[in-house]
């Protein structure tokens, strides 16, 4: 049933927003229309003898778990509002901001330059372990700041990726991590020091990858 439902979403997925240009809330419908889908048919075939109430409580407990990216988001795009919005033609604070940050970065080699985004993203990381919470503060300066200094929008939002990706596999704020650690009855510490190298390893696989974008023009 998983599978079946994973399969569906994935293809689902992936010709609407080739076809319709999906984006979040086409995206969000899908699973959720196809979540419902699979509680009904659990209920139906009575499977693991779930009921309709079932479905409530699972889809209750699954949104539990999004609230708290939900809201950094929501404060996320409130911080934007309040610097002015991204509008690039306004005078705002935003884009005085990213003006600085731009005449600081533009002496620099430009795969320099992409390297400290990289890095910056890697310790934001952090304190903002939410992908999509991350990617909401983070973004909207990222992103035209890239095309200020001559940067694709694409390593912008790949020195994103691996550093939010990577680092969630020590960072101790990381709820997910500290929730199998605490299953496996491991100390963080012990962990930490386990896979420091092979953070290490991951950092200088990511710097490659970021610097290979600027030189290949992704």
């Amino acid at each position: 049933m998983i599978l079946i439902y994973l399969v569906l979403s994935m293809v689902w997925i992936i010709w609407g927003v080739k076809v319709h240009e999906y984006y979040l809330p086409e995206i969000a419908t899908i699973f959720f229309t196809l979540g419902l889908a699979s509680g009904i048919t659990a209920v139906i075939f009575k499977l693991n003898n779930m009921t309709v109430n079932d479905i409530a409580v699972s889809f209750r407990e699954g949104a539990k778990d999004l609230v708290g990216a939900a809201i950094v988001v929501a404060l996320a795009q409130g911080i934007v509002l309040i610097l002015g919005d991204t509008n690039p033609g306004s005078n705002t604070v935003l884009n005085t901001i990213l003006s600085g940050m731009a005449r600081a970065l533009r002496g620099l080699p430009i795969v320099l330059s992409a390297w400290f985004m990289y890095v910056f993203q890697s310790i934001f990381n952090f304190f903002v372990v939410s992908g999509s919470g991350q990617a909401a503060i983070t973004m909207p300066l990222m992103a035209p700041l890239a095309q200020l200094i001559g940067l694709s929008k694409q390593v912008a939002v790949l020195a994103f990726q691996l550093g939010d990706g990577l680092t969630n596999l020590i960072v101790p704020t990381s709820a997910c991590l500290m929730g199998v650690l605490g299953v496996a009855k491991l100390d963080w510490i012990k962990w930490a020091k386990f896979q420091i190298k092979f953070q290490g390893i991951l950092f200088l696989t990511g710097s490659i990858f970021v610097i290979l974008g600027v030189l290949i023009g992704f």
